[in-house]
């Protein structure tokens, strides 16, 4: 059963029953490009059935490993930049209680070139107990492999007598720098499947160990995600993930050029950011597609409010919201109601939470904002899993309704190249 639920409401002035009815055709183009592995980039549809045909000795070796090091070690570094650390970070940040770490320490690097940024992890370090996780498909991308270099230093350096055993590498099954390196030193290894992107992967073990590592259920991850791959319903009445793509292009038909999405819970802050990676990298190609936003609301409504409510009209939101929260706080009657707050007496923050968006919901859709909603029952490992593989599959039917590869990214090598030559590095 779904935990998610799309309301469309809020777009029938901008998008008619008939649109939808139009592009039926074009979807179920793009729906028998995606299954039969016809389509562009069929080479990286690992991720498709992935989910449903997870391998069961995956999982137990995951499992296994994870347990091992949690018991060994009390802070875990892990080293990875895009696709290699957004989705673990994502899921981890929504499981997570906002003030405290997680089960387990898990602390992420790789993803910058901040000297302060280092510095200060490996001053922190110093204090702990550490592990490192080293995600990388080559082993030479240039953010993870300087990370990689300094943390590996230290290990040797804190740890000298077992420091080999202190690293685990998540990288290519059988080629690659990382992986020549790790079989070498006697790494614990996990492979990245050869046919699954980056910004695709957090369902593989690059997701996975280090979601483990943090004492969340991959098992569960993975199940809810299975429980939506299994659909191949394409009517748009009857497919939520399709009439969501479908939606989106209309709007980029119309001229919409960007998606904000927003949202009411903090804790779902870097799933947005994985979404931003997920929709950027796979539809922003041969001058198409929408730019990925995001907002966190209310707090976002007291900076780019005014802007969404009266600025230039180039795009649409996409509230993401969740019905039942893990706790209750409700508001109690004040003596004096100096803050003249009374009439909230007896209701609990979420009760205000929702009313907020709705609120809000209302207002910009007065000021000529198409908005829809995609509301999850709850968070937790099962409704995440779900989450992940409807944005997945919405991108993969979006960038075939564009008529672009969805599963590459051309246009990220050549900032590559160009710091590489100002870097002076030998050809």
């Amino acid at each position: 059963m779904s935990q998610i639920n799309v309301n469309f409401n809020n777009l029938n002035q901008f998008i008619s029953d008939s649109d939808f009815a139009n592009l039926q055709e074009k979807i179920n183009l793009a729906h028998n490009d995606l299954h039969s592995k016809t389509g562009r980039g069929n080479d990286y549809l690992g991720w498709l059935d992935l989910p449903q045909n997870f391998p069961v000795d995956l999982m137990q070796r995951i499992t296994e490993a994870t347990e091992r090091y949690r018991k060994l070690y009390d802070t875990f570094v892990v080293i990875g930049i895009g696709g290699s650390y957004l989705g673990a970070k994502a899921i981890i940040e929504s499981l997570s209680t906002p003030f405290g770490e997680p089960k387990s320490e898990v602390i992420f690097a790789g993803h910058t070139l901040s000297s302060h940024y280092h510095s200060s992890l490996l001053e922190y370090l110093k204090t702990k107990n550490p592990a490192v996780v080293v995600i990388s498909k080559s082993g030479t991308t240039t953010e993870p492999a300087i990370a990689f270099r300094l943390l590996k230093d230290f290990l040797r350096t804190n740890f000298p007598n077992d420091y080999k055993q202190r690293i685990m590498a998540i990288t290519d099954s059988s080629k690659g720098t990382l992986r020549n390196f790790a079989d070498m030193e006697g790494y614990t290894t996990f492979s990245i499947p050869d046919d699954v992107g980056g910004r695709f992967s957090v369902l593989t073990p690059v997701g996975l160990v280090p979601i483990a590592l943090a004492g969340f259920e991959i098992a569960q991850l993975v199940e809810g995600a299975a429980s939506l791959s299994v659909d191949t319903e394409t009517d748009l009445e009857k497919n939520q993930i399709y009439k969501y793509a479908a939606a989106r292009y209309l709007l980029h038909e119309q001229g919409k050029s960007m998606e904000i999405l927003s949202y009411f819970e903090p804790r779902l802050s870097f799933f947005a950011e994985w979404w931003k990676q997920l929709f950027g990298e796979s539809e922003g190609k041969e001058n198409k597609g929408l730019f990925p936003a995001s907002a966190c609301f209310t707090t976002d409504l007291h900076s780019l409010g005014q802007y969404i409510q009266e600025g230039k009209r180039n795009f649409f939101e996409t509230f993401l919201t969740v019905a039942e929260q893990p706790h209750s706080l409700k508001l109690k009657k004040e003596q004096f109601n100096t803050d003249k707050l009374n009439y909230l007496e007896g209701k609990s923050l979420d009760f205000v939470n929702q009313k907020a968006f709705e609120g809000t919901a209302e207002a910009h859709l007065e000021g000529n904002v198409p908005n829809l909603e995609i509301r999850l029952s709850h968070i937790d490992e099962f409704t995440l899993g779900q989450l992940i593989y409807f944005y997945e599959k919405a991108v993969a039917i979006g960038g075939y309704l564009l008529e672009v590869n969805p599963f590459d990214q051309p246009g990220v090598e050549l900032y590559k190249k160009n710091m590489f030559r100002l870097l002076g590095k030998p050809s």
